[in-house]
Formats: structure tokens, C-alpha cells, sequence
């Protein structure tokens, strides 16, 4: 018998436990420098408030899920740069709601280090971010079709290039891209953690969009 097709749809906040874990798969080190000092169950915690709230970089609303037999195998967003005050609105509000003014302005603090690494994207580029795929289905084409559904969201005129930053550590999401057409441009590296988490470097892909299928 022929395998379900995978479908994708816009999230919902009811996605939250099968989205999170595929969001924090995207970066673990990163996010847990960012938001979880003292234990990854912060970084969690923190994701998915912010995936219920439903706004910004983390909410809902920004995501897609791939979804087959009814299980959410893959998750991912993409967004451009018209979307970067919006979002540092949405987690200011989010993170100082959650963590308290202290707390919260050190979180600030080291998310904003982690941008001089992981950079906005730039005007006229679609930016994908969040990708995750579930670990035992890794190898079976998601990954690729997740990519492929947040390109097709890419508007001609507005959108001259895809953009993504993929982590040292992960060959293997960097040739999956690279399969797709991306190259790297830019490697930078992080020199940045807290002793239980290190940022690796990472490296920033392109993929010109004019001509591609």
C-alpha cells in the first residue's frame, strides 16, 4: 500500500506539544543559551507560551506542520524582513510577561547577542527558520518537501532570494540544502554560552529565487 501523502497546513495553538519539540530541534544549543540558563525545560516553557500567544517569530501564526495519518511530522516557518519589528515587539512582550523585568532584560540580552550570529533577514530575502522534522522520519523526504512548501511561499518581485542559517554542527541539514540549491555566503562564528550550552557558528545559505521551480 502506497504511503499517506504528507500534507501541510497553517499551525494551530492546539499543535503546541507536537510543534515545540520540532521548533526546539531546530537549535537546542542556541535556544537554550538564549532562554534556559539553568535547565532546557525553560527553553520549553518559553516556546511554548509563545507558540499558544500565537504572535511573532514563535506563535502560531508563523508556522506550517506537515502532517500524515494525522501526526505532525514537520514543522518550519518563513518570513521576510517587514516582519522584524513586529517580532522583536512580540517577544519583548512575550519574554518580559513570562520571566520579569530582570530576568527577562538578561534573556533580551543574549537573544540580541545571538542575532550578531543568527542574522534578520535582509530586504528582499524569504527567510526559513524553525525546521524540524521528527527524529525517527528523518531521511524519508520531509525535510526536503518542508523546504519546498515555505519556498513556495515566496512572492515574486518581493522575494529575490531564500535565506537560512544552519548550525557548524549539522552537516547534514546543510547538505540537504545544498541539494536544494543553497550555498553558503557567510560563516560566522559564536564564541557564545554559559557553560551549560555553546552557540556553535553558523553558516548563512542562499538560494536565488529567479527561475527556480
Amino acid at each position: 500500500m502506497p504511503a499517506t501523502p504528507l500534507e501541510f497546513r497553517p499551525a494551530t495553538a492546539a499543535d503546541v506539544e507536537s510543534a515545540v519539540p520540532l521548533l526546539y530541534s531546530s537549535g537546542p544549543a542556541t535556544f537554550d543559551y538564549v532562554f534556559a540558563p539553568r535547565d532546557s525545560t525553560e527553553s520549553f516553557a518559553f516556546l511554548a507560551a509563545a507558540f499558544r500567544d500565537g504572535a511573532g517569530e514563535f506563535g502560531w501564526r508563523n508556522h506550517l506542520v506537515g502532517v500524515r495519518d494525522g501526526e505532525i511530522l514537520a514543522a518550519g516557518a518563513a518570513w521576510d524582513a517587514t516582519c522584524t519589528f513586529a517580532f522583536m515587539r512580540a517577544a519583548t512582550r512575550q519574554i518580559l510577561g513570562q520571566r520579569g523585568l530582570l530576568s527577562g532584560a538578561a534573556v533580551i540580552g543574549r537573544g540580541l547577542a545571538v542575532e550578531r550570529v543568527i542574522r534578520p533577514p535582509a530586504e528582499g530575502e524569504l527567510y526559513l527558520a524553525h525546521l524540524g522534522v521528527r527524529a525517527e522520519r528523518r531521511g524519508e523526504g520531509i525535510g526536503t518537501a518542508l523546504v519546498r512548501q515555505l519556498l513556495a511561499g515566496a512572492v515574486p518581485g518581493r522575494h529575490r532570494r531564500a535565506s537560512l542559517d544552519v548550525a557548524v554542527t549539522n552537516p547534514r541539514a546543510q547538505a540537504l540544502y545544498e541539494r536544494l540549491g543553497f550555498r553558503v555566503i557567510a560563516e560566522r562564528r559564536a564564541a557564545l554560552g554559559h557553560g551549560r550550552r555553546e552557540v556553535p557558528g553558523h553558516r548563512r545559505m542562499v538560494l536565488e529565487l529567479d527561475g527556480h521551480p
